[in-house]
């Protein structure tokens, strides 16, 4: 059974750090595009950052310079590192995983495969 498995949300105070990760089972991450994506209270869901095969990286305008994602295909797994967290930033974060091609970087709501999301909250 393909599956993506997040961790690492939790409650954080404004200006804080987290750092997820993404866990795949049934499948090697190697072969696929990964990416980050969040739903914030009252919005739609909405890019955070992908990463390529060959770790070449896409970061939305919101999160440049304070979020970093990376993944180690040793061990299966993608990590998504916030820092500098803002209250708005609350919500269910989620990782996906698609087959996009050797070297190509997508990063779209069509996403192959999705994780259930883990929560992150940024409050004081």
């Amino acid at each position: 059974q393909l599956q993506l498995v997040e961790s690492g949300g939790g409650l954080v105070q404004p200006g804080g750090s987290l750092r997820l990760s993404c866990a795949a089972s049934g499948f090697t991450l190697d072969d696929y595009t990964i990416g980050w994506f969040r739903q914030v209270p009252g919005k739609e869901r909405e890019g955070v950052s992908c990463i390529s095969t060959t770790g070449s990286t896409k970061y939305f305008e919101s999160v440049k310079g304070r979020f970093t994602m990376s993944r180690d295909n040793a061990k299966n797994t993608a990590y998504l590192q916030m820092n500098s967290l803002e209250p708005e930033e609350t919500g269910i974060y989620y990782c996906a995983a698609d087959r996009a091609g050797w070297g190509t970087l997508v990063c779209y709501a069509g996403m192959d495969y999705w994780g259930e999301g883990t929560q992150v909250t940024v409050s004081s």
